[in-house]
């Protein structure tokens, strides 16, 4: 079998979440890559999901909830736009 090197750049703090759950499984990082891509290979797809809905934050939980509840203050998108940019200033 012949093989290759490849290099890619991460994110260190993604690199440290990832290698550190791949350690949980008592795989190394470039196994549990080459598990990743014989599953692409075996399959043909990608096997991963991509109907991942991350949890709602507390704020928007907080604001569906005056929302239904009906005590909630109305702002105007000009108002929202310019929280918006002033934040981004």
């Amino acid at each position: 079998m012949t093989t290759t090197n490849y290099n890619i750049r991460l994110d260190k703090e993604l690199k440290d979440k990832a290698f550190s759950v791949f350690e949980s499984y008592g795989l190394t990082p470039s196994q549990a890559i080459k598990l990743f891509l014989n599953q692409v290979a075996d399959t043909n797809t990608v096997p991963l999901s991509f109907d991942y809905q991350p949890a709602p934050s507390a704020s928007t939980l907080q604001a569906v909830a005056e929302l239904e509840s009906g005590h909630y203050n109305e702002s105007s998108l000009d108002e929202m736009l310019a929280l918006k940019n002033h934040a981004q200033s």
